[in-house]
């Protein structure tokens, strides 16, 4: 039995759960996913799609929610959460115009993460690797955002192919965050020049290195997203999912 459970990121399957969203569901259960980090529910209301997933034997383990969403109707984002059973929200994607946003971005962090936690919720930040660039503080974005946020507060969810990308170690990122990184997204890279988007060990990621920090680093849902494949994306995550099989059992 796994020590730590596996998700996907229903991005990976958008045009899927487009057409049918509880036939995907069923497929990702199938594969033997134990649960689902949503993009977004369709047409389902949440406590209907709460109904779904225990009647498919998912869990939700986190929400992707905008920063807009995060920012301006966080109390709604909350009540959907506790509804869908998830501990955890993401803030998945900011881009910056100037250095000065990322301050901003720490405060509205700092205010959400606050009042996520006093809710039992916890804010995690996903990065991409411009978040890996050096700021006129020698730290590099992602640094920024971690180290001038309060740890109870606001947590990471690393993406290893972004950080990848960006040429770091996705192992040393959560070795020295440690105990912030509940959520990790696996992702792995072709070896190519072009650096695509590549199933779990089929690429480039040191995936093993990184699943043998999962009891040191608390993680607690091992998150499978390809953003696109070569593949159909049921192809990729069956793949994928076979790879974790091997590793994980």
């Amino acid at each position: 039995m796994r020590s730590i459970p596996v998700a996907v990121q229903l991005y990976t399957l958008r045009e899927e759960t487009e057409k049918d969203f509880e036939g995907t569901l069923r497929k990702v259960a199938e594969f033997g996913f134990d649960g689902v980090e949503f993009a977004g529910l369709g047409e389902y209301t949440a406590s209907e799609m709460k109904k779904l997933l225990d009647e498919i034997g998912l869990k939700a383990a986190s929400s992707h929610v905008p920063l807009e969403q995060i920012k301006n109707n966080l109390t709604q984002v909350i009540e959907v959460q506790k509804t869908l059973g998830s501990k955890y929200i993401v803030c998945p994607y900011f881009e910056p115009e100037k250095e000065n946003d990322y301050y901003e971005l720490i405060e509205v962090l700092k205010k959400a993460g606050e009042m996520c936690r006093l809710e039992g919720i916890k804010l995690c930040y996903h990065n991409h690797d411009f978040e890996l660039e050096t700021l006129s503080n020698n730290l590099t974005a992602l640094e920024n955002i971690l180290e001038n946020t309060d740890p109870l507060d606001v947590k990471a969810e690393f993406d290893v192919y972004w950080l990848k990308k960006a040429g770091e170690e996705p192992a040393e990122w959560i070795k020295r965050f440690k105990d912030r990184t509940p959520l990790l997204h696996l992702k792995d890279m072709t070896k190519d020049e072009e650096r695509f988007f590549a199933e779990l060990g089929t690429g480039g990621v040191d995936i093993e290195a990184v699943l043998a920090l999962g009891d040191e680093a608390n993680v607690q849902w091992w998150v499978v997203e390809q953003d696109e494949s070569r593949k159909t994306p049921l192809e990729s995550l069956e793949i994928s999912m076979n790879y974790l099989n091997s590793k994980l059992s």
